[in-house]
């Protein structure tokens, strides 16, 4: 089962980071209670299994992007503007703005498997990728990881890392405390985790990984005003890899064993976002 970080090389930045690990009981069944937004997504029977009615798929925010056909396609999608509190387990990571970083414009975008899955297949053919996500081989391995998020209930969001109009990472905006990791930790409502790669070797050992770390955890405290926290569990083994967290601004909290590794439990707080100059 796949281990939740990765690295490239020692003494490299976050070269490749934190992928998803793999629970190993049903992870739909989390001893948890659900947040009143999970129940009212699903609370008026309207097709909850046949995939998001959230915009979280694609760049446009209007479902899954997949084009398999949903029993809620002809059902208006909320957006930004119009939907009712608790609408997006996520708050709509679609219509998150553009970050300005030091290295250029960047920005999140859902993944649209139709057009982005050969991009997001061969950067997990990469050995130095494999060897942490262990998703290498035929598209269609990548596919099912990424269908698993994209018809699932909206609590994990495949996007892009789109840096000057170049996709350049992948990562995924989880909801901390509706997955299994909050077996493991004592999760608190709308924890918001991360898991990322940054796809090209000539990206890797560049500082990249912590500068788009800050960034991105910018995004969510922004755009995530219940979310207090961001989460994340590189391998305590990547000093490198956690040596970039906390670069960004995350505290390390603990060890914690997961399916298929130790991992350095690390999170960054609302409360300790450094002030804009």
């Amino acid at each position: 089962m796949p281990p939740t970080d990765a690295n490239t090389a020692p003494g490299a930045d976050t070269g490749v980071a934190t992928a998803p690990f793999a629970p190993s009981d049903n992870e739909e069944t989390l001893e948890l209670r659900l947040p009143d937004e999970f129940v009212a997504l699903f609370g008026g029977g309207s097709g909850a299994a046949t995939g998001t009615a959230d915009g979280t798929g694609t760049g446009e925010g209007t479902g899954s992007g997949t084009g398999n056909g949903t029993a809620e396609k002809d059902r208006p999608r909320p957006t930004w503007e119009n939907a009712p509190a608790g609408a997006d387990l996520l708050d709509f990571v679609a219509h998150w703005p553009p970050a300005p970083t030091p290295a250029g414009t960047f920005r999140l975008v859902p993944v649209r498997p139709e057009h982005d899955l050969p991009l997001v297949s061969g950067w997990m053919n990469d050995p130095a990728v494999a060897a942490f996500w262990e998703l290498a081989g035929p598209e269609e391995i990548t596919a099912a990881h990424l269908r698993g998020q994209l018809d699932g209930d909206g609590r994990s969001v495949p996007c892009l890392g789109v840096l000057d109009g170049t996709a350049m990472s992948y990562w995924e905006i989880y909801r901390a405390d509706l997955d299994p990791l909050a077996r493991h930790y004592p999760a608190r409502p709308h924890d918001t985790g991360i898991h990322l790669l940054i796809g090209s070797a000539a990206d890797r050992g560049r500082g990249l990984g912590t500068l788009l770390l800050r960034a991105v955890c910018d995004l969510v405290l922004d755009h995530r005003p219940s979310c207090a926290r961001v989460v994340a569990e590189p391998d305590l083994r990547n000093t490198p890899s956690v040596s970039a967290f906390l670069r960004a601004g995350f505290r390390l909290c603990a060890e914690v064993d997961l399916p298929g590794k130790r991992a350095a439990l690390m999170m960054r707080d609302r409360v300790h976002r450094p002030r804009a100059a």
